[in-house]
């Protein structure tokens, strides 16, 4: 409401148990949540990107220490599982990859690991059942349905016209013309 004050620190979403869900929120959320904000902390992949040496995991040779992943983290690998699934999808599905697909989507957005996602991503299944019957279809169902979570998280939304080149083909090179 437009009278209510500003929220000062973020709402943290609980899991199941009543603990703040980590793949639910972002590590800031907490930071900011207990007034301890920790600026120069990184997650090890951007460190690692970085060249900044990292500590591996005791008796490992290539594996680094790394916290959990956060919402933001979990959300894009997720997007990006989900997006190159559809893109890689049958032209022409059997029936069987038709109902394959209907049921990974199904399930899915029950396994999910942020409960509140889950949910939300569940009742956009049960409002928009996943288009099976082509790739192109079932690419530009998984663009609208990214984008609704786009609007609601109050994020720019993609132009699903180009959900083939995002996610299938790349974009054409101008140099190598």
């Amino acid at each position: 409401m437009a009278n209510e004050p500003p929220q000062t620190k973020p709402r943290i979403i609980l899991d199941e148990n009543g603990k703040p869900c980590r793949t639910c929120n972002t590590l800031e959320d907490f930071q900011s949540a207990t007034g301890r904000l920790f600026n120069n902390i990184k997650s090890a992949t951007s460190l690692a990107i970085a060249g900044v040496a990292l500590e591996k995991i005791p008796g490992s040779k290539t594996y680094y220490k790394e916290d959990p992943p956060d919402i933001r983290k979990l959300g894009a690998s997720s997007w990006t599982f989900l997006h190159t699934m559809s893109a890689k999808y049958p032209q022409q599905p059997t029936p069987r990859e038709k109902d394959d697909m209907k049921s990974f989507l199904n399930i899915f957005s029950r396994v999910y690991p942020c409960d509140w996602c889950a949910k939300d991503f569940e009742k956009y299944i049960r409002e928009n059942a996943p288009k099976v019957e082509s790739r192109e279809e079932l690419s530009r169902w998984m663009c609208e349905a990214h984008n609704s979570v786009n609007r609601k998280l109050n994020k720019e939304e993609f132009d699903c016209n180009f959900w083939q080149q995002r996610w299938k083909d790349g974009w054409d090179d101008p140099e190598t013309k």
